[in-house]
């Protein structure tokens, strides 16, 4: 089955436009779904939460960090910086590209304010913090690196993705399958509460099978004086001798003791 992959392209908007086109064209080359801020004029709280649901449906998600911190909300965060809490939120598979050398970067590129440029610092350390990140300095380039990470995502992280209606069977089978899907969840979920149960069980002073007893007797001699005799077996050995029998019908000590006597 043909799937195509979703992939939410994130970054700020102005400063990187052309990078963020070619990315988008390379997706389109590789016959990926790509959706990002180009399709909205303005971002505020309210198409933020569009926004998240777009997220909701992407299988891959790119961030691209420039030299600008981008657009804040009220609290002073980035909407660039939001989506990328809100994508690690979901558990994406984030792909993270940060431009090598931001004070190379034209003026109209750059931040000017000494706050938002701290800020954009600790967005990308913060980004970069327990991360394989690349880092980018053209945009061709940076075309290529996105190409070779997502390649290498898809193969080692496969997601949904989307398919044609054409080649999904019937509602019935659809909803068989859902139900299906739900019954081996539920199994496993069961299968992982005995395995912790069974974990946690234990008896104490239990012998091993390997473990040898002895077992002292007294000969009765009617012409002689009696003899104490004793030998020695391990637990398998009398598990082995006892058990056919104990596997018929009920069983008491007493019949253990006489078969074992």
């Amino acid at each position: 089955m043909n799937k195509r992959y979703q992939v939410f392209v994130s970054s700020t908007f102005s400063d990187l436009k052309d990078e963020r086109g070619k990315v988008i064209q390379q997706l389109m080359k590789m016959d990926c779904i790509p959706a990002s801020m180009e399709f909205f004029t303005a971002v505020d709280d309210e198409v933020f939460e569009f926004i998240k649901t777009v997220i909701d449906d992407s299988d891959y998600y790119v961030l691209i960090i420039g030299g600008r911190y981008g657009s804040v909300d009220e609290t002073g965060i980035s909407y660039t910086e939001k989506e990328y809490d809100y994508a690690k939120e979901k558990g994406l598979v984030i792909l993270t590209f940060i431009h090598g050398e931001p004070g190379k970067l034209e003026f109209e590129k750059s931040e000017g304010d000494p706050a938002a440029r701290k800020k954009l610092k600790e967005f990308r350390n913060k980004v970069a913090t327990g991360r394989i990140v690349e880092f980018w300095s053209d945009p061709s380039e940076l075309a290529g690196l996105v190409t070779v990470a997502l390649v290498n995502a898809i193969k080692l992280s496969p997601a949904i993705g989307w398919v044609r209606g054409s080649q999904i069977g019937s509602e019935e089978l659809l909803i068989d399958l859902n139900s299906s899907r739900k019954e081996v969840e539920r199994l496993k979920d069961k299968i992982s509460n005995l395995s912790a149960k069974n974990s946690s069980y234990s008896i104490d002073n239990i012998a091993n099978l390997d473990e040898s007893i002895e077992i002292k007797f007294e000969e009765i001699r009617y012409s002689h004086s009696n003899s104490k005799n004793s030998f020695k077996f391990s637990w398998g050995q009398l598990f082995n001798c006892i058990s056919p029998t104990i596997f018929k019908g009920k069983i008491t000590d007493s019949r253990v003791n006489n078969l074992i006597n």
